[in-house]
Protein backbone atom coordinates (compact mmCIF):
# COMPACT_ATOMS: atom_id res chain seq x y z
CA UNK A 1 0.00 0.00 0.00
CA UNK A 2 2.62 2.56 0.60
CA UNK A 3 6.53 2.27 0.05
CA UNK A 4 8.19 0.37 3.09
CA UNK A 5 11.20 1.96 4.90
CA UNK A 6 13.87 0.02 6.24
CA UNK A 7 13.79 1.85 9.94
CA UNK A 8 10.33 1.08 10.45
CA UNK A 9 7.80 -1.70 11.44
CA UNK A 10 5.34 -2.22 9.55
CA UNK A 11 1.50 -1.99 11.17
CA UNK A 12 -1.98 -4.08 10.61
CA UNK A 13 -4.51 -1.86 12.49
CA UNK A 14 -7.28 -3.86 13.82
CA UNK A 15 -10.65 -2.31 14.30
CA UNK A 16 -14.16 -3.85 15.98
CA UNK A 17 -17.02 -2.22 15.01
CA UNK A 18 -20.58 -2.78 16.18
CA UNK A 19 -23.21 -0.24 14.47
CA UNK A 20 -20.49 2.15 13.67
CA UNK A 21 -20.96 3.40 10.21
CA UNK A 22 -21.16 7.15 11.31
CA UNK A 23 -18.18 6.69 13.63
CA UNK A 24 -16.40 4.94 10.53
CA UNK A 25 -16.99 7.47 8.48
CA UNK A 26 -15.72 10.31 10.69
CA UNK A 27 -12.58 8.65 11.93
CA UNK A 28 -10.96 6.22 8.93
CA UNK A 29 -9.95 8.92 7.08
CA UNK A 30 -7.55 9.91 9.82
CA UNK A 31 -6.27 6.48 10.04
CA UNK A 32 -5.47 6.94 6.96
CA UNK A 33 -3.44 10.25 6.73
CA UNK A 34 -1.33 8.82 9.73
CA UNK A 35 -0.99 5.42 7.86
CA UNK A 36 0.68 7.59 4.98
CA UNK A 37 2.62 10.20 6.90
CA UNK A 38 4.35 7.46 8.84
CA UNK A 39 5.61 6.05 5.19
CA UNK A 40 5.24 2.27 6.18
CA UNK A 41 3.51 -0.49 4.73
CA UNK A 42 -0.04 -1.10 6.49
CA UNK A 43 -3.22 -3.20 6.74
CA UNK A 44 -6.59 -2.31 7.66
CA UNK A 45 -8.55 -4.83 9.64
CA UNK A 46 -12.20 -4.38 10.75
CA UNK A 47 -14.04 -6.75 12.11
CA UNK A 48 -17.59 -6.34 12.18
CA UNK A 49 -19.33 -7.64 15.04
CA UNK A 50 -22.83 -8.32 13.89
CA UNK A 51 -23.59 -4.89 13.45
CA UNK A 52 -27.17 -3.82 12.07
CA UNK A 53 -26.43 -0.75 10.39
CA UNK A 54 -24.98 0.03 7.33
CA UNK A 55 -21.55 -0.99 8.18
CA UNK A 56 -20.58 -3.55 5.91
CA UNK A 57 -21.74 -1.88 3.12
CA UNK A 58 -20.38 1.75 3.76
CA UNK A 59 -16.54 -0.47 4.07
CA UNK A 60 -17.02 -2.72 1.18
CA UNK A 61 -18.49 0.49 -0.76
CA UNK A 62 -15.65 3.11 0.40
CA UNK A 63 -13.00 1.08 1.64
CA UNK A 64 -12.69 -2.23 -0.57
CA UNK A 65 -8.76 -2.84 0.46
CA UNK A 66 -10.07 -3.30 4.14
CA UNK A 67 -9.69 -6.85 5.11
CA UNK A 68 -12.93 -7.45 6.29
CA UNK A 69 -14.50 -9.93 8.51
CA UNK A 70 -17.95 -10.34 9.75
CA UNK A 71 -19.02 -12.27 12.81
CA UNK A 72 -22.42 -14.23 12.48
CA UNK A 73 -23.39 -13.56 15.66
CA UNK A 74 -22.49 -10.56 18.62
CA UNK A 75 -19.45 -11.73 20.64
CA UNK A 76 -18.15 -7.93 21.91
CA UNK A 77 -14.84 -6.37 22.35
CA UNK A 78 -12.57 -8.98 23.04
CA UNK A 79 -13.57 -11.70 20.64
CA UNK A 80 -13.60 -9.33 17.72
CA UNK A 81 -10.19 -7.62 18.29
CA UNK A 82 -9.10 -11.55 18.65
CA UNK A 83 -10.21 -12.14 15.35
CA UNK A 84 -8.36 -9.30 13.46
CA UNK A 85 -5.66 -10.26 15.56
CA UNK A 86 -5.41 -14.00 14.21
CA UNK A 87 -5.02 -12.85 10.87
CA UNK A 88 -2.86 -9.70 11.03
CA UNK A 89 0.65 -10.14 9.34
CA UNK A 90 2.48 -6.90 10.18
CA UNK A 91 5.33 -6.18 12.77
CA UNK A 92 3.24 -4.09 15.39
CA UNK A 93 -0.67 -4.49 15.64
CA UNK A 94 -2.53 -1.45 16.49
CA UNK A 95 -5.67 -1.93 17.86
CA UNK A 96 -8.20 0.99 17.66
CA UNK A 97 -11.68 1.95 18.49
CA UNK A 98 -14.10 3.41 16.09
CA UNK A 99 -14.67 6.44 18.20
CA UNK A 100 -11.03 7.49 17.95
CA UNK A 101 -9.59 9.65 15.60
CA UNK A 102 -6.13 10.00 14.83
CA UNK A 103 -3.75 12.99 14.85
CA UNK A 104 -1.86 13.07 11.59
CA UNK A 105 1.76 12.26 13.10
CA UNK A 106 -0.14 9.81 15.54
CA UNK A 107 2.96 6.75 14.81
CA UNK A 108 6.06 9.15 14.48
CA UNK A 109 7.12 9.39 18.26
CA UNK A 110 6.11 5.39 18.78
CA UNK A 111 8.07 3.58 16.42
CA UNK A 112 11.51 3.66 18.84
CA UNK A 113 9.83 1.84 21.77
CA UNK A 114 10.16 -0.87 19.54
CA UNK A 115 13.68 -0.62 19.65
CA UNK A 116 13.75 -2.15 23.00
CA UNK A 117 13.93 -5.97 23.26
CA UNK A 118 11.36 -6.37 26.13
CA UNK A 119 9.02 -3.75 24.90
CA UNK A 120 4.96 -5.25 24.27
CA UNK A 121 3.26 -2.02 23.25
CA UNK A 122 2.88 1.60 23.79
CA UNK A 123 -0.34 4.30 24.26
CA UNK A 124 -1.26 7.44 22.85
CA UNK A 125 -2.52 10.51 25.31
CA UNK A 126 -6.50 10.53 24.36
CA UNK A 127 -7.84 14.04 24.57
CA UNK A 128 -11.76 14.12 24.53
CA UNK A 129 -13.41 15.15 21.29
CA UNK A 130 -15.81 17.42 23.01
CA UNK A 131 -13.90 19.75 25.42
CA UNK A 132 -9.97 18.90 24.60
CA UNK A 133 -9.89 17.22 28.11
CA UNK A 134 -7.32 14.55 28.41
CA UNK A 135 -8.89 11.49 29.08
CA UNK A 136 -6.07 9.05 29.26
CA UNK A 137 -2.23 9.14 30.35
CA UNK A 138 0.26 6.89 32.44
CA UNK A 139 -1.77 5.19 35.21
CA UNK A 140 0.61 3.64 38.20
CA UNK A 141 -0.38 0.34 39.64
CA UNK A 142 -1.46 0.25 43.61
CA UNK A 143 -3.09 -1.74 46.03
CA UNK A 144 -6.14 -0.48 47.76
CA UNK A 145 -6.47 -3.20 50.98
CA UNK A 146 -6.44 -6.35 48.61
CA UNK A 147 -7.78 -4.76 45.51
CA UNK A 148 -6.11 -3.76 42.63
CA UNK A 149 -5.81 0.01 41.41
CA UNK A 150 -4.83 1.50 38.20
CA UNK A 151 -6.62 4.39 38.65
CA UNK A 152 -4.04 6.79 39.33
CA UNK A 153 -2.88 8.51 36.55
CA UNK A 154 -0.11 10.41 36.10
CA UNK A 155 2.99 12.17 33.22
CA UNK A 156 6.66 13.09 33.58
CA UNK A 157 7.72 16.49 33.24
CA UNK A 158 10.75 15.02 31.22
CA UNK A 159 8.60 13.94 28.10
CA UNK A 160 11.93 12.34 26.52
CA UNK A 161 11.98 9.08 29.22
CA UNK A 162 9.72 6.23 28.64
CA UNK A 163 7.01 6.16 30.73
CA UNK A 164 5.58 2.83 32.11
CA UNK A 165 2.23 2.55 32.70
CA UNK A 166 0.11 -0.12 33.87
CA UNK A 167 -1.45 -1.38 30.63
CA UNK A 168 -2.28 0.07 27.06
CA UNK A 169 -5.87 1.12 26.74
CA UNK A 170 -7.98 -0.94 24.54
CA UNK A 171 -8.93 2.43 22.32
CA UNK A 172 -5.51 2.68 21.32
CA UNK A 173 -3.03 0.40 21.66
CA UNK A 174 0.59 -0.13 19.29
CA UNK A 175 1.48 -3.71 19.82
CA UNK A 176 4.11 -5.95 18.63
CA UNK A 177 2.74 -8.68 17.12
CA UNK A 178 4.72 -11.56 17.52
CA UNK A 179 4.22 -10.71 21.86
CA UNK A 180 0.75 -10.19 21.28
CA UNK A 181 -0.33 -13.66 19.37
CA UNK A 182 2.16 -15.16 21.80
CA UNK A 183 0.29 -14.15 24.72
CA UNK A 184 -3.31 -14.80 23.06
CA UNK A 185 -4.54 -12.14 22.58
CA UNK A 186 -7.45 -10.41 25.27
CA UNK A 187 -9.06 -12.84 27.04
CA UNK A 188 -12.71 -13.20 25.58
CA UNK A 189 -13.84 -13.77 29.36
CA UNK A 190 -14.46 -10.20 29.64
CA UNK A 191 -16.62 -9.92 26.75
CA UNK A 192 -18.97 -8.05 25.54
CA UNK A 193 -16.00 -4.98 26.93
CA UNK A 194 -14.18 -3.41 29.90
CA UNK A 195 -11.32 -4.71 31.47
CA UNK A 196 -9.68 -6.48 29.02
CA UNK A 197 -7.05 -3.87 28.27
CA UNK A 198 -6.29 -3.85 32.07
CA UNK A 199 -5.98 -7.49 32.37
CA UNK A 200 -3.64 -8.03 28.86
CA UNK A 201 -0.99 -5.39 30.33
CA UNK A 202 -0.73 -6.77 33.64
CA UNK A 203 -0.12 -10.48 31.74
CA UNK A 204 2.40 -8.80 29.67
CA UNK A 205 4.06 -7.42 32.92
CA UNK A 206 4.15 -10.31 34.41
CA UNK A 207 5.73 -12.10 31.72
CA UNK A 208 8.67 -9.73 31.73
CA UNK A 209 7.37 -7.31 28.85
CA UNK A 210 6.99 -3.62 29.34
CA UNK A 211 4.11 -0.90 28.59
CA UNK A 212 4.52 2.51 27.41
CA UNK A 213 2.50 6.10 27.68
CA UNK A 214 4.19 8.07 24.60
CA UNK A 215 3.23 12.30 25.73
CA UNK A 216 4.09 13.37 22.50
CA UNK A 217 1.78 11.06 20.64
CA UNK A 218 -2.28 11.72 20.85
CA UNK A 219 -5.38 10.58 19.54
CA UNK A 220 -8.88 12.53 19.68
CA UNK A 221 -12.19 10.32 22.00
CA UNK A 222 -15.51 10.83 21.27
CA UNK A 223 -16.31 8.89 24.50
CA UNK A 224 -18.61 6.14 25.23
CA UNK A 225 -19.95 6.40 21.48
CA UNK A 226 -19.65 2.50 21.27
CA UNK A 227 -20.97 1.63 24.77
CA UNK A 228 -24.04 3.77 23.97
CA UNK A 229 -25.46 0.67 21.65
CA UNK A 230 -26.22 -1.82 24.76
CA UNK A 231 -29.17 -1.49 26.53
CA UNK A 232 -29.05 0.32 30.32
CA UNK A 233 -26.32 2.45 32.48
CA UNK A 234 -26.97 0.11 35.52
CA UNK A 235 -26.12 -3.08 33.17
CA UNK A 236 -23.07 -1.62 31.38
CA UNK A 237 -22.18 -0.89 35.25
CA UNK A 238 -22.58 -4.31 36.21
CA UNK A 239 -20.28 -5.66 33.51
CA UNK A 240 -17.79 -3.46 34.33
CA UNK A 241 -17.54 -4.66 38.17
CA UNK A 242 -17.68 -8.12 37.01
CA UNK A 243 -15.00 -7.48 34.88
CA UNK A 244 -13.13 -6.13 37.52
CA UNK A 245 -13.77 -9.26 39.89
CA UNK A 246 -12.78 -11.20 37.03
CA UNK A 247 -9.02 -9.87 36.42
CA UNK A 248 -8.85 -10.06 40.60
CA UNK A 249 -9.06 -13.67 40.03
CA UNK A 250 -6.66 -14.47 37.61
CA UNK A 251 -4.00 -12.48 38.64
CA UNK A 252 -3.77 -11.99 42.71
CA UNK A 253 -1.60 -14.76 44.48
CA UNK A 254 -3.29 -17.28 46.62
CA UNK A 255 -2.81 -15.65 50.05
CA UNK A 256 -3.84 -12.26 48.66
CA UNK A 257 -7.06 -13.74 46.83
CA UNK A 258 -8.44 -15.32 49.60
CA UNK A 259 -8.25 -11.70 51.70
CA UNK A 260 -9.73 -10.00 48.77
CA UNK A 261 -12.87 -12.50 48.37
CA UNK A 262 -13.13 -11.28 52.31
CA UNK A 263 -12.64 -7.64 51.44
CA UNK A 264 -15.32 -7.86 48.28
CA UNK A 265 -17.97 -10.00 50.17
CA UNK A 266 -18.29 -8.39 53.41
CA UNK A 267 -16.74 -4.70 52.84
CA UNK A 268 -17.51 -3.91 49.79
CA UNK A 269 -21.11 -5.47 49.18
CA UNK A 270 -21.95 -3.17 52.19
CA UNK A 271 -20.92 -0.18 51.04
CA UNK A 272 -22.81 -0.74 47.84
CA UNK A 273 -25.72 -1.46 49.87
CA UNK A 274 -25.43 1.21 51.68
CA UNK A 275 -24.71 3.65 48.46
CA UNK A 276 -28.10 1.59 47.08
CA UNK A 277 -25.52 0.09 44.14
CA UNK A 278 -27.46 -3.06 43.84
CA UNK A 279 -25.91 -3.54 39.91
CA UNK A 280 -23.09 -4.38 42.08
CA UNK A 281 -24.66 -7.58 43.24
CA UNK A 282 -25.70 -7.93 40.49
CA UNK A 283 -21.85 -8.15 39.13
CA UNK A 284 -21.21 -10.51 41.62
CA UNK A 285 -23.63 -12.95 40.83
CA UNK A 286 -22.45 -12.98 37.35
CA UNK A 287 -18.77 -13.54 38.51
CA UNK A 288 -19.54 -16.45 40.51
CA UNK A 289 -22.22 -18.03 37.76
CA UNK A 290 -18.59 -18.07 35.84
CA UNK A 291 -15.79 -18.61 38.44
CA UNK A 292 -14.70 -21.88 36.30
CA UNK A 293 -14.02 -19.62 33.30
CA UNK A 294 -12.33 -17.61 35.73
CA UNK A 295 -10.38 -20.42 37.41
CA UNK A 296 -9.63 -21.48 33.45
CA UNK A 297 -7.96 -18.42 32.57
CA UNK A 298 -5.56 -18.19 36.12
CA UNK A 299 -4.65 -21.70 34.90
CA UNK A 300 -4.10 -20.60 31.51
CA UNK A 301 -2.13 -17.88 32.90
CA UNK A 302 0.18 -20.10 34.75
CA UNK A 303 0.61 -21.97 32.23
CA UNK A 304 1.82 -19.14 29.86
CA UNK A 305 4.08 -17.45 33.02
CA UNK A 306 5.69 -21.27 33.33
CA UNK A 307 6.47 -21.27 29.36
CA UNK A 308 8.21 -17.89 29.65
CA UNK A 309 9.96 -18.71 33.03
CA UNK A 310 8.22 -16.03 35.01
CA UNK A 311 6.89 -15.91 38.56
CA UNK A 312 6.70 -11.82 38.10
CA UNK A 313 3.81 -11.00 40.92
CA UNK A 314 1.33 -7.91 40.91
CA UNK A 315 3.67 -6.75 43.92
CA UNK A 316 6.73 -7.18 41.40
CA UNK A 317 5.06 -4.92 39.02
CA UNK A 318 4.26 -2.14 41.00
CA UNK A 319 8.03 -2.40 42.66
CA UNK A 320 9.38 -2.39 39.04
CA UNK A 321 7.40 0.47 37.89
CA UNK A 322 8.40 2.40 41.03
CA UNK A 323 12.04 1.97 40.15
CA UNK A 324 11.83 2.69 36.67
CA UNK A 325 10.37 5.95 37.67
CA UNK A 326 13.45 6.52 40.30
CA UNK A 327 14.78 10.52 39.53
CA UNK A 328 12.01 11.35 37.45
CA UNK A 329 9.49 14.10 38.24
CA UNK A 330 6.41 13.08 38.27
CA UNK A 331 2.93 14.96 38.23
CA UNK A 332 0.21 13.51 39.43
CA UNK A 333 -2.73 14.23 36.90
CA UNK A 334 -3.72 14.03 32.86
CA UNK A 335 -3.40 17.35 31.78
Amino acid sequence: MTTVSNRRKSISVVIPNYNGRHLLEQNLPSVYAALNNAKTDFEIIITDDCSKDSSVAFIRQNYPLVRLIINDQNQGFSASCNRGIEIAEKDLVLLLNTDIELNKDFFESQFKYFEHPDTFGVMSKIIGAKNGETQDTARFLKYSGFKIKANIFYHLENEDFLTPTAYLSGANALIDTKKLKDIGGFDEIFSPFYCEDFELGLRAWRLGWKCYYDPKSYCIHDHSSTTKNYRTRNWVKAIFFRNRLFVHAIHLSKIRLVFWFLQVAFIDMLFMWIGLKFYYYKSFGMFLNNLKHARHSRKKMKELMARHNSMISIDDIINKMTKMLEGQTIIFRRN
